[in-house]
């Protein structure tokens, strides 16, 4: 460093020309560099400079943005961003005072202690850091700059009295929109500018300001950084701030830095409060015009001297403690936080072990969290930024890709656009990284661009929603009682005069959210008044749409296209629900009416097409008696009942009743008796809603998935569901019926006192491995005792032909029997993998001597007697000391006898023998036949 350097602590209160003096001081020198506290003031700085002396030589620095020309002289760099050892002729950090930041104070304190320029050096800052800089750089000279205007402290004020050209300060971004809000209802409108911003962004907004459009502005205390705007009045809505750990007041210097941004030039400014913040003390109002202020006695310091022995060494030496009594340490900042916590992932431990993968580390953990979602996310993103340049040298293009698609969205509200600008920061700042990336420019120049493009957005959103442009223009017209013209784009947006005014979601009108009070209501009258021919264009056209544009929700809604235009309500039946239409009054009878009759007719024709054999039930008037009654219950039911509900009236109906009701789809199956037609998944949705709307439930559950053999039982859901579903609840799961009717059909064969294994057939249907078939079978009241034993080998096959089997035809139909097969067929199995798996590792080990064990479980029927599997009643266990009983109740004969349970049981009735015709030819030999049998 040359002896000859001067040092000079350029010191004063805002509005004193200090970034202007140096600036003009560093272009006096060859080469340069000035770092600065934020991003926007970095380009606004930038950006002069380039006016002066051209892109060609100046360079701009920031965590987010790089351009470096080849032939560059002047840099201009935010202070975290300035590269080591520059070795610039001349050095300036602004804001000095940030030294007290107790979360960026170290990093100004080490350029205060460690940079200079070889020829001067410039600290910029408020008057309370003298002390400091003389303790800490005793070589520095001290130059005192006086306000060039007035500061006049003013009070209170309301909002709605607040002077023209005035920038209202609040803490929080929910803080600043609120504010802006109730400008755009009360003064028009309001420009927005906060320091989470993008510059063109910031900028955008600002010409708002500047341009005079909107007379406000609503700001962070970003604005109290060096940003030159015409303001003549700045009010604080709060006096307190969060600091990223706790709310505090605002010190009456930093109020200083904030009111100072009043009164640009030699026009004097003023400042005061509004909202809920209290009048200012009347000493500290004084000071701020006084610029007299408590002076600084201990600046935030971290050690610089950093040891990358191991990543232990490097914690320490960043918690080291400073040994000078202007010092103090600072407290952990998000970079070492990140580092401690990516220090305890055993990945990263092993990886970080030398002296260049333990810098890599500490790199990336200086990645500023942008998106301040969380420490733990922030964490896991750098672990696999971190994982990605340890292993490879750069990150993959394919991963950064990927990364960046997911933010290129310009579409969404404020919250959303900002999120993505926070979000893109992060990247943008990775693609600045000198050797992160293969294609540096390429990249550098994507995430600008996806920037670019989100800047933009939000600088839409914004003005869009702070900023009114269309109430004035529809009052004018109101009140000179002309027509106004709206028209209605295909997605539904409004627009009158050219103004937007809100959407036509189906019949209704929604008004733009953003109007409020008095705004809201002129804007709606005016909308509706013009909308009136476009409501009698729509009904017509939503009348004679097909059936395939309209659709019911699973919560009872109709929808035509995106929009709902009605919903559903209990009629007197379960199959004849009404219709109640969403249609603004301002429509009129007429359109709503039609709409009524449109939604009743869609609802009536869906009914009738997808419970069809339910209606032809209904009508049949040849059902008498039994019949008809139990048609009824099944009508009620919506096609299906629960045998063990309805166990006498099956009883009581003869052969002939049954018969009948067959012929309608009727199945009377062991457990349900069901319309198999009706367990589509199109009727089976639809009955989930009439049935919600007859039981008058408030939340419409709905359908199980379609194709599935067994579901989860619903937890919570209400009674009946699993029935209306088409499902039985057997333990944690349900069980479609029509397969429950198949499985029982395989079981009624089988020794249930004995106790007998289930067979692959009984797992094919169900798709269960055999543990969740287990819990079936106890679930429908059968005991499942678990053994293991050892696994016999199967024999070596022959060469056989097959031997052809025959299976009687059961009472289900061919379909549903091709439909069920098909089913079974493509679900997977865990049985069949684990069966798989087992034959694999016979293979991998065919010397091994010990014998495989294979479990099994043992089902016996463990319901009392008299109450047996049909039926859907739960049922104790037998006796001890008892006969035992078979899947009837009934006692079953001695060991080696017949078992009873083995015994075919069949709801269908037995055929009548066919009378044999008397003109038959060969009646006479059938009748011998017949007689000798």
């Amino acid at each position: 460093m040359n002896g000859a350097s001067r040092i000079v602590a350029v010191l004063g209160p805002t509005n004193t020309g200090k970034t202007h003096y140096a600036i003009e001081r560093m272009l006096g020198h060859r080469t340069g560099v000035i770092g600065l506290p934020l991003r926007l003031l970095a380009r606004e700085v930038y950006d002069k400079i380039v006016a002066i002396r051209g892109p060609s030589v100046v360079a701009l620095v920031t965590g987010e943005e790089r351009i470096v020309p080849p032939r560059t002289q002047y840099w201009v760099c935010t202070v975290e961003a300035i590269p080591e050892g520059m070795g610039t002729d001349f050095v300036a950090i602004d804001e000095i005072q940030l030294c007290a930041d107790p979360e960026r104070g170290h990093v100004f304190t080490d350029r205060l202690l460690r940079m200079r320029g070889t020829h001067e050096t410039l600290f910029l800052g408020a008057d309370t850091m003298r002390g400091p800089i003389a303790a800490l750089v005793p070589q520095a000279q001290f130059a005192r700059r006086e306000r060039m205007s007035q500061l006049v402290y003013t009070g209170s004020r309301k909002i709605s009295r607040m002077p023209p050209r005035s920038a209202i300060v609040g803490f929080s971004v929910e803080n600043v929109y609120a504010i802006a809000e109730l400008l755009r209802r009360q003064k028009g409108g309001a420009a927005v500018v906060m320091g989470a911003l993008s510059p063109r962004t910031r900028n955008a907004q600002v010409e708002l300001y500047q341009n005079g459009e909107v007379d406000y502005l609503v700001a962070t205390d970003a604005i109290g950084m060096g940003l030159n705007l015409d303001v003549n009045h700045v009010a604080f809505s709060s006096l307190f701030k969060f600091d990223g750990r706790r709310m505090r007041p605002l010190a009456p210097n930093e109020l200083a830095q904030i009111a100072g941004r009043a009164g640009r030039g030699m026009s004097d400014g003023t400042f005061g409060v509004t909202g809920e913040a209290s009048p200012l003390d009347e000493g500290v109002a004084q000071a701020i015009m006084d610029s007299r202020f408590t002076p600084m006695k201990k600046l935030n310091w971290r050690n610089a001297a950093l040891r990358f022995g191991s990543v232990d060494a490097l914690i320490d030496s960043l918690e080291a403690s400073p040994d000078n009594e202007h010092l103090v340490k600072a407290r952990p900042a998000d970079d070492l936080n990140a580092l401690k916590s990516l220090a305890q992932v055993p990945e990263v431990a092993a990886r970080a072990s030398d002296g260049p993968s333990i810098r890599l580390l500490w790199d990336v953990c200086r990645i500023p969290d942008f998106r301040g979602i969380s420490h733990a996310e922030h964490a896991s993103l750098l672990e696999s930024i971190f994982g990605h340049l340890h292993e490879r040298g750069t990150i993959p293009e394919d991963f950064l890709a990927r990364q960046i698609r997911r933010i290129d969205r310009t579409d969404g509200d404020i919250d959303a656009l900002s999120k993505r600008l926070a979000y893109i920061r992060t990247w943008t700042y990775v693609a600045q990284r000198n050797g992160w990336v293969r294609d540096e420019s390429h990249w550098r120049a994507e995430t600008r661009a996806v920037e670019d493009r989100v800047s933009d957005a939000l600088h839409e959103c914004l003005t869009q929603r702070f900023v009114d442009r269309r109430t004035s223009v529809l009052l004018r017209r109101l009140k000179q009682k002309e027509a106004l013209l709206a028209e209605v784009n295909d997605k539904g947006e409004v627009t009158v005069e050219g103004e937007f005014v809100g959407r036509l979601e189906g019949f209704r009108f929604i008004p733009d959210k953003s109007a409020q009070g008095t705004e809201a209501k002129a804007l709606k009258s005016a909308s509706l008044q013009a909308l009136a021919p476009q409501f009698h264009l729509r009904a017509d056209r939503f009348y004679n749409a097909p059936d395939t544009e309209i659709d019911f929700t699973d919560q009872g809604g109709l929808m035509w296209g995106e929009y709902a235009v009605g919903k559903l309500v209990a009629g007197a039946e379960p199959l004849k629900p009404m219709v109640e239409v969403f249609v603004d009054e301002a429509a009129g009878p007429e359109v709503e009416q039609k709409v009524q009759r449109r939604l009743q007719h869609f609802i009536d024709r869906k009914i009738a097409a997808l419970f069809e054999p339910l209606l032809n039930l209904s009508r049949d008037e040849e059902l008498t008696g039994l019949a008809k009654g139990f048609a009824f219950r099944m009508v009620e039911a919506l096609g299906i009942l629960p045998r063990a509900g309805v166990a006498q009236e099956v009883k009581d109906l003869d052969q002939d009743a049954r018969g009948a009701l067959r012929k309608h789809g009727i199945r009377f199956g062991q457990f349900t008796i069901f319309m198999p037609l009706l367990l589509k998944p199109a009727p089976t949705r639809l009955r989930l809603v009439l049935w919600a709307l007859a039981n008058g439930l408030q939340e419409f559950p709905e359908a199980p998935p379609p194709g599935l053999v067994t579901v989860p039982v619903a937890k919570g859901a209400p009674e009946g569901y699993d029935t209306m579903c088409g499902y039985r609840n057997a333990g944690e799961r349900s069980i479609r019926i029509d397969m429950l009717e198949r499985l029982a059909d395989m079981l009624r064969a089988e020794d249930s006192r004995g106790g007998f294994e289930a067979k692959a057939d009984m797992l094919s249907i169900t798709g269960m491995t055999l543990e969740q078939f287990a819990d079936l079978m106890q679930g429908l009241g059968y005991k499942a005792e678990r053994g293991e034993r050892t696994k016999i080998k199967p024999a070596q096959p022959t060469e056989q032909p097959p031997a052809a089997t025959a299976e009687a035809p059961t009472e289900t139909a061919e379909a549903e029997a091709q439909s069920d097969v098909a089913v079974a067929a493509e679900a997977p199995t865990e049985a069949t993998d684990s069966t798989e798996a087992e034959a694999e590792a016979t293979a991998a080990d065919p010397a091994s001597d010990e014998p495989e064990v294979e479990v099994f479980y043992t089902f016996t029927w463990g319901r009392q007697a008299n109450r047996g599997p049909r039926g859907d009643q739960r049922q104790g266990r037998s006796k001890p000391g008892g006969k035992p009983r078979d899947g009837r109740g009934k006692p079953q004969g001695k060991k080696g006898g017949k078992p009873q349970g083995a015994k075919t049981f069949s709801s269908r009735p037995p055929k009548k023998e066919k009378a044999i015709d008397p003109d038959n030819p060969f009646a006479a030999a059938l009748m011998g036949l017949k007689d000798g049998n």
